[in-house]
């Protein structure tokens, strides 16, 4: 038996590349669907958060984190937990990975993998709306993938925080640059990222032009929104996956109560995706993903993560 990895984010994250994640989420999603649960306990604010998949020949594994939202102000991390990975013969513990480093891979690479195969491909300018940790994963991530990118756009309630968040990308050469004014910004964008813990739609579907591609990250409990009704509803609607989002995450939960939308209207995932579907049809298109970060996304980075530690 393989001796168990201690995996942790500060050893490994150099060793990881947004090209090789990517390429593992697809593959991932061209073998069989994975088989998931997740449990949430605790209070809103302070809630832990456990998920866990099954998928043949990759094994089995759980994510454990904790969310704290109060963390912030105490200078401690939002999110703090370990993944553990099990081998999917005997089923022997193969890794323990700090979960962050799953995170932060899982979530950028899942959203930019979605707008690879959805978003116009001569896109230029990115606007990411939110300006912590996720956003500064979305930056690098999009970047990589997109190397055309001219401008990338960041908005955040707090205008001295989004300058200082750009301030470090624009050292590195990045056109990273504050965005004044979230409207007028969303306007402009060939692609829009949100990574916000809002509960209340900060995203309207009239400010989106024709041929954007709106990626949505922050929403994953069943009383957060980013996009209101006529945004999602407006746009050819794709998720990561079906069964980690329509029934569980807001974004599509609340418009789906109150029938501003139907299931029929989420027209692919990435299982889908992965096999042909069509995505988008035209330049013009609004395309909309929702990403809702599963286990499965998981399993398939610590896989990913495993083989190169």
């Amino acid at each position: 038996m393989d001796a168990m990895k201690l995996i942790t984010h500060d050893a490994t994250a150099h060793r990881l590349s947004w090209r090789g994640a990517c390429d593992a989420i697809l593959a991932g999603h061209r073998r069989p669907r994975a088989e998931i649960g997740d449990t949430f306990l605790g209070p809103s604010d302070a809630t832990l958060l456990s998920r866990a998949a099954y998928i043949p020949d990759l094994g089995y594994g759980v994510k454990s984190v904790s969310v704290v939202a109060g963390n912030a102000a105490r200078g401690l991390p939002t999110v703090q937990g370990a993944m553990l990975v099990f081998a999917p013969g005997d089923g022997a513990l193969s890794a323990v990975i700090e979960s962050r480093l799953v995170t932060e891979f899982k979530t950028a690479a899942d959203s930019v993998l979605g707008a690879e195969l959805l978003a116009r491909p001569d896109s230029r300018t990115l606007l990411v709306v939110g300006a912590g940790t996720v956003a500064r994963s979305l930056v690098r991530a999009y970047s990589a993938i997109f190397p055309g990118l001219e401008r990338i756009a960041v908005w955040a309630r707090d205008a001295d925080k989004a300058r200082a968040f750009a301030e470090p990308f624009r050292d590195e050469g990045l056109p990273v640059e504050p965005a004044p004014d979230l409207a007028a910004a969303a306007a402009e964008a060939d692609i829009v990222s949100t990574a916000t813990m809002t509960r209340t739609p900060i995203l309207r579907g009239d400010w989106i032009r024709p041929g954007t591609h709106v990626d949505l990250i922050g929403a994953f409990k069943a009383d957060m929104r980013e996009a209101d009704d006529a945004l999602i509803a407006g746009g050819r609607l794709f998720v990561d996956s079906r069964e980690t989002t329509l029934h569980h995450i807001g974004e599509l939960m609340i418009p789906l109560a109150s029938g501003a939308l139907r299931e029929a209207d989420v027209r692919a995932d990435l299982y889908d995706l992965a096999a042909g579907a069509e995505g988008r049809t035209s330049p013009r298109d609004i395309t909309v993903f929702k990403n809702g970060g599963g286990a499965h996304l998981d399993l398939m980075i610590a896989g990913y993560i495993a083989s190169v530690a």
